[in-house]
């Protein structure tokens, strides 16, 4: 898969299908950052009128998996790649667009360096967080990922 926005938003659509119904995209990417956002709808809202926890998650793990998938595949190896454990705060309702922000880049090359010239599984974790329109901080999620050479 070429790693583009526009081709990423449309690979969710055919496998990752309930982050699409739910608005969850793509807004940019780089070797060090991603952004991705997700609107409050009567779709993804939860009881509360604010919107789910799961939808939030899903929007966060996005801004830390799209990194990896397009770093993983700029090192040209087959490297498989896993999130083995999370955590997350919420500290205001989400209403309204929350744009979720992974600044951690520099920390899946050193670990896909480090799985190349070891062959050992790595582990990092990565932080995505969310804030609405406001600039105001609503969820941090925190994930741990492994990423391992493929023999």
């Amino acid at each position: 898969m070429a790693v583009n926005i526009r081709k990423f938003n449309t690979f969710t659509f055919f496998k990752l299908p309930s982050a699409w119904w739910c608005g969850v995209r793509l807004k940019y990417l780089d070797q060090q950052k991603a952004v991705v956002t997700v609107k409050h709808r009567w779709f993804n809202q939860n009881p509360f009128n604010s919107m789910f926890w799961a939808v939030q998650g899903m929007a966060a793990e996005l801004s830390t998996g799209a990194m990896m998938i397009d770093q993983i595949n700029a090192t040209g190896k087959k490297i498989s790649m896993l999130v083995a454990n999370n955590n997350a705060n919420f500290s205001k309702k989400a209403t309204g667009k929350i744009t979720f922000t992974c600044e951690d880049g520099i920390l899946i090359k050193e670990a896909l360096e480090k799985t190349i010239a070891t062959g050992e599984g790595q582990t990092v974790w990565m932080k995505s967080v969310g804030v609405n329109t406001d600039g105001v901080v609503v969820s941090t999620f925190n994930f741990e990922w492994t990423v391992k050479l493929k023999q």
